[in-house]
């Protein structure tokens, strides 16, 4: 097949990560496979892609966010229009980008829009509101990567959706080889012998920054031999979260940990997946997520998780096995988790090694046959 693989941005987010690592995935497997992706003029992708990549560039517009938004939308789908045709499937992974290509479709440019939705967000911008509608609503076919969305979409929406799959690369995310290389990616991190709580996502509401934050300040209390300290990594986005970034700062000093907390921002992927092979434990308090491929990406990194009890995670984290689950929202039971592992080297040996028993089942490979019998279905159903 010739498939057109999009999303809205070159940064690695979840949807951006999973929209490459599929594309390359299904060229192993002898597909022809494009990915776009929108970028302003002085971005790159993330990493150098496997498969061809196509950039359609924009310059920001300084204007109020809405018009900014829709302008994003105007300019991908003009710059998909050119390009789109000749695809057999045209498959979109978020919002934006399903908006652009679904301009294109009703322009008749193509004839078919596949969308993956990941989650449904809790946006309040009537342009994101009626983007993320219209990119559920609209397309032909709808896939989703864990089956609570999948029953979400049937509840909220009236939408049919078909769960396929989402991996981890355990070449690039892996445990330190030996302790000579752990040591050396923790003098990298500066972690010296400090118990190092690893996070990844940035700071924003959905994230469940603030509970993060209140968790560490309890751990800090509770194993203060330990000298934990706190590593929030990642966060580029869309939307702009300054006031909970500010938020986040406030509480810091309120709670007296700020000189022990890390804003790292986006790293580079080595860089990433060394810090990774560098912590101690990762905390996950996220109060919404699509699948938690972060956390995918810490078990297989060997790394102990601590995240909030959500539906999603039920398809490979089991409490006291792969991860110990705490109630979202609850600072003080992140914490009291958190010591544990810090506390109990055999808890931590444990949940590692539940980890690493879950992750060969998510393969990219896995993923790929997946997306290959999904498109395969849909494109024989049209023809039917």
């Amino acid at each position: 097949m010739k498939i057109a693989m999009l999303t809205y941005s070159v940064k690695p987010r979840g949807g951006v990560v999973h929209a490459l690592e599929v594309a390359e995935a299904l060229s192993r497997r002898g597909h022809e496979v494009t990915l776009m992706a929108l970028a302003r003029d002085d971005e790159a992708l993330f990493r150098p892609p496997g498969v061809p990549l196509h950039l359609v560039r924009h310059v920001p517009l300084d204007a109020p966010f809405d018009e900014r938004i829709q302008r994003m939308m105007d300019v991908y789908a003009d710059g998909l229009r050119p390009v789109l045709g000749g695809y057999d499937v045209v498959h979109a992974q978020d919002c934006l980008s399903a908006n652009a290509a679904l301009a294109v479709r009703d322009g008749g440019g193509v004839d078919h829009v596949i969308r993956t939705v990941h989650h449904v967000d809790d946006f309040t911008s009537p342009s994101l509101v009626a983007c993320q509608d219209r990119s559920i609503l609209a397309p032909d076919r709808v896939l989703c990567v864990s089956l609570p969305w999948v029953e979400r979409l049937a509840e909220d929406f009236g939408v049919r959706a078909e769960l396929v799959r989402n991996g981890v690369d355990p070449e690039r995310y892996r445990p330190a080889h030996s302790a000579a290389e752990r040591a050396q990616a923790r003098i990298e991190a500066g972690l010296g012998d400090r118990f190092a709580v690893m996070t990844v996502g940035g700071i924003e509401p959905r994230k469940g920054s603030l509970t993060l934050l209140d968790g560490f300040a309890r751990l800090r209390r509770l194993v203060p031999d330990r000298d934990p300290l706190l590593l929030v990594a990642g966060g580029m986005t869309l939307f702009d979260y300054r006031h909970e970034r500010d938020r986040f700062a406030a509480r810091a000093v309120m709670l007296g940990v700020n000189q022990h907390v890390r804003v790292l921002g986006p790293l580079e992927p080595d860089v990433m997946e060394r810090l990774f092979r560098a912590a101690d434990a990762f905390a996950f308090p996220s109060v919404k997520e699509g699948f938690g491929l972060a956390a995918l990406e810490a078990l297989a990194s060997d790394l102990p998780v601590v995240a909030s009890d959500l539906d999603v995670f039920d398809g490979f984290l089991v409490n006291h096995e792969s991860a110990l689950l705490v109630p979202p929202g609850d600072g003080a039971a992140l914490g009291r988790a958190l010591a544990r592992l810090a506390a109990d080297p055999a808890l931590a040996a444990r949940l590692r090694a539940g980890g690493r028993a879950i992750v060969p089942e998510y393969s990219w490979e896995a993923a790929a046959a997946a997306h290959e019998r999904a498109y395969e279905a849909f494109l024989g159903a049209r023809v039917g």
